[in-house]
């Protein structure tokens, strides 16, 4: 199994296995009129024209990919999802506009608590079609790899269900998923009146039964004031680990919570969202190596005109990545390339930086750096053409759709 792409203007791509940190994350291999040879799934070869002749040969019985001049990025990585749910909240979204706060949204029957609602009577079938749905949007604006969450169930069964539409869809078609339980998403209404009861359930009774059913690689929490506290955070996530599932964290959306500390102190691959992060927070997850997954379509969904402060973490040694923090609530978008604007223009990011950040610092986070997230000889063939002459046409045409070709494991799917 061969594929030759040929005629491309540059190849873009951070290179190596390990999150890129501080100046590091701005340092792109930008290379013009280069080709690409995939083999057997993997990056066989990268060089001009010249150089492949020379050490290949013509290769005349290879299939070719004509790139019409276009720009080769890796393929995105999504590292932050909320992939499988049921029903939709555009009332919500339009009372939201109207000026209408959280609380009587919620008081209304909105929140995140409706899409557990929906969730919960929906069929194992009917998620599965949501997800489809969303990963073929999300594979036409080149992610070829992302985390999905669970977090809408709220008890065992739903929970399960979940995870395993998850599993379904990841073998159905092309684009790879990374499951996370998030159990500890929100207390359900049964539960309202005792927080620590639901905690000592997901803890005791849903992450067993996850983790023996081999269906999530995390174990996500909402530490968040009102939502878990730090302390309850880590009984779920030190149970978490104990089943085989590494841990990460929403961590300090709202206010300071202590998030980033913990998943410092846990080791976690990541802290996401942080727009209230500490100093403290941030020197601690750069000592511990913490990847910051930084969701700058929640605040511009949200009309909240606050991003997480890009700029500081870079500047401390936070490796930084993007996500779309894709969910009917808060991000309904599937498009890295939209994220990767918003990236640069309210997150204040450089190109190059993004760059990285959508591609081996998201592998990274996900334990995938080792095989995906670059474009170097050794590593799986995942790749998107840009239609578009270089790296800065991806932020600099925005609104609308670059991505003219994918390729996952070496054969082109979109």
């Amino acid at each position: 199994m061969e594929l030759l792409i040929t005629n491309l203007s540059e190849i873009a791509t951070p290179l190596g296995r390990e999150p890129r940190r501080g100046s590091a994350q701005g340092e792109i291999l930008r290379q013009a009129d280069m080709e690409v040879l995939c083999r057997d799934g993997q990056i066989a070869f990268v060089g001009t024209v010249e150089e492949r002749q020379a050490t290949l040969g013509e290769l005349p019985d290879t299939p070719r990919l004509d790139a019409n001049r276009g720009t080769q990025v890796p393929g995105f990585v999504d590292p932050h999802t909320h992939l499988p749910w049921a029903g939709s909240r555009e009332e919500e979204f339009s009372m939201r506009l109207q000026g209408k706060t959280y609380m009587e949204i919620a008081a209304a029957g909105g929140g995140i608590l409706s899409t557990v609602r929906s969730t919960r009577e929906a069929s194992a079938d009917e998620l599965i079609h949501g997800v489809d749905r969303r990963l073929r949007l999300m594979l036409r604006h080149g992610t070829t790899t992302a985390e999905a969450k669970s977090g809408y169930g709220l008890n065992l069964v739903d929970e399960i269900k979940q995870l395993e539409a998850i599993r379904a869809c990841s073998e159905r078609q092309p684009v790879e998923l990374v499951p996370t339980l998030l159990a500890a998403h929100e207390t359900p209404p049964e539960y309202r009146d005792d927080r620590q009861a639901y905690v000592d359930l997901v803890a005791n009774e849903i992450i067993p039964a996850v983790g023996e059913a081999g269906l999530a690689r995390f174990c996500d929490v909402f530490c968040e004031e009102g939502v878990f506290s730090a302390a309850e955070s880590r009984q779920v996530l030190e149970a978490g680990r104990e089943h085989g599932m590494a841990p990460r964290l929403h961590a300090d959306e709202f206010v300071d919570s202590g998030g980033a500390e913990l998943a410092a102190e846990l080791g976690a691959l990541s802290a996401d969202h942080l727009i209230a992060v500490s100093d403290a927070g941030i020197e601690a997850m750069a000592a511990a190596g913490v990847t910051a997954v930084l969701l700058p379509g929640t605040s511009f969904f949200l009309m909240k005109h606050t991003y997480a402060p890009a700029r500081r973490l870079i500047e401390a040694g936070v490796p930084v990545a993007i996500a779309t923090d894709c969910n009917p609530g808060s991000s309904n978008t599937e498009s890295m390339p939209m994220i990767f604007v918003l990236a640069v223009f309210e997150l204040g990011l450089t190109i190059e930086e993004a760059l990285t950040a959508a591609t081996l610092n998201a592998a990274c986070c996900l334990g995938l750096g080792g095989r995906i997230g670059s474009i170097e000889v050794g590593k799986d063939a995942d790749l998107v053409v840009l239609d578009a002459p270089n790296l800065l046409h991806l932020a600099y045409h925005y609104g609308i759709n670059p991505v003219s070709t994918v390729i996952k494991g070496g054969e082109v799917v979109h």
